[in-house]
């Protein structure tokens, strides 16, 4: 979750991108959404969970390979000009589908101007909002969450706002998950007075480290829902010690190598959570211990590995730029035992970033209390909600999201469940009307 720091749509006054960026109907009556990816290329998405990357041609003919390898996949799209908003993809004829957009500012905590953005499905009916928490990227959300279209495209409402110090919005970038609440709190109010009389039931959708925000702020005003995807329920040194521990475990290494490397994560997560005054002592001694071990290269976890290549005045330099606020020992359980808000954890069995297994069990443990939590396994699916390949060097080569995903997403937004969702594993609240409503359809 961490990794990606250490390490336009309509209308907007985002920076220009490729005009061709919007959603669309196809032939087949399905929606097709059309993104920006990296550089001048863009990215297809479809509800099933499938996406390609669109390379340019001539004649604004786009080569399309599939996922994130480079693979063509015969899905080829081929645009007309923008205004007529037309184009063919994969031989399907398809065409813009027109929503309704409201673009403006709001006022988060400390008088922080944010930028948002309101898209909903064309008419005048009340629709269902799911304001978007994106994670700990520094980019714009404006620019690149495809959700802000995708749910509009099938009849469900989305609001989606750069945070603090990204994108459009003020402010200094910050991971401090408390005023992250207070800024989604605002966001949840913005969505509901653009929407006006079509605001139906509202409520959070928390990717990653939103994970941690979208349950707080729910605390903090009333939502209908909150859903999770590929979220914790454990603190982000936690998150770092299991992410060590499942990346070697997948290995092959067993528990007394794991122990050995947790000696690495825990100093490392000390330095950190010091605000870079202590720790270092113990990582110097449990690097001297290990560095020569078989085992060592191996250790990454989320952000350990960030930091074991560099000595002690290196990480202290280095590391002031990452002081960002994290609460690093957070308990995201005293919120989610006592949130009366429905919510729908959607987590990723292989996710190395964020390993679920803890996760998992602590939000069954709360199942069985009655907590109203429902919660969906994707099976071969890592961080991101993507399914992936090995590459023969061993990396992942990301595919698609899996089937299930995103009609989990639109269902629960909506109020009722209908399993199953692909080949995801759910479980319910123990309250027995809960698991009924969502069963699966006859």
């Amino acid at each position: 979750m961490l990794t990606v720091l250490f390490a336009a749509l309509m209308g907007s006054a985002l920076p220009a991108s490729d005009c061709h960026v919007g959603a669309y109907r196809l032939a087949d009556g399905g929606s097709l959404d059309i993104g920006p990816a990296k550089g001048a290329d863009l990215r297809w998405r479809r509800i099933d969970g499938t996406t390609g990357k669109l390379t340019r041609g001539a004649n604004d003919a786009w080569t399309s390979t599939t996922g994130w390898t480079d693979r063509p996949d015969g899905k080829d799209v081929v645009f007309t000009d923008c205004a007529k908003g037309s184009l063919t993809f994969g031989g399907v004829k398809g065409q813009r589908i027109a929503l309704e957009v409201h673009d403006g500012v709001f006022t988060g905590e400390g008088g922080t101007r944010l930028a948002g953005r309101l898209i909903l499905p064309a008419g005048k009916g009340k629709v269902p909002i799911v304001v978007l928490v994106h994670g700990s990227e520094t980019s714009s959300a404006r620019v690149d969450d495809a959700m802000q279209r995708q749910l509009p495209a099938e009849g469900v409402g989305a609001f989606v706002y750069d945070k603090r110090g990204t994108g459009e919005s003020e402010g200094k970038y910050t991971q401090d998950y408390s005023v992250l609440a207070n800024d989604a709190v605002a966001a949840v109010a913005e969505a509901r007075r653009l929407a006006g009389p079509r605001a139906g039931r509202v409520g959070y959708r928390g990717g990653s480290q939103g994970g941690w925000v979208a349950p707080l702020a729910a605390t903090r005003t009333r939502v209908d829902f909150v859903m999770v995807g590929y979220g914790l329920a454990i603190s982000p040194l936690e998150e770092d010690r299991e992410a060590v521990a499942f990346q070697l475990q997948l290995k092959g290494y067993d528990q007394a190598t794991i122990d050995k490397a947790w000696e690495l994560s825990d100093a490392v997560g000390l330095i950190l959570s010091s605000h870079l005054t202590q720790g270092f002592d113990q990582l110097d001694a449990a690097r001297a211990k290990y560095r020569n071990e078989p085992w060592y290269k191996d250790v990454r976890g989320d952000f350990s590995y960030l930091v074991l290549p560099y000595t002690a005045d290196e990480i202290r330099e280095k590391g002031k730029a990452y002081m960002f606020g994290t609460p690093w020992h957070y308990d995201a359980m005293p919120v989610l035992e006592t949130l009366g808000t429905p919510q729908l954890w959607m987590l990723a069995e292989d996710d190395i970033d964020a390993p679920s297994r803890e996760t998992l069990r602590r939000l069954h443990a709360l199942q069985a209390k009655g907590r109203p939590i429902t919660t969906a396994l994707f099976a071969h699916a890592e961080h991101g909600m993507y399914e992936f390949e090995l590459a023969p060097d061993g990396t992942r080569l990301s595919t698609r999201q899996p089937e299930g995903y995103m009609r989990m997403t639109l269902d629960f937004a909506r109020g009722a469940l209908r399993a199953p969702y692909g080949a995801s594993q759910m479980d319910f609240p123990a309250d027995a009307g809960t698991a009924r409503s969502a069963a699966p359809t006859p």
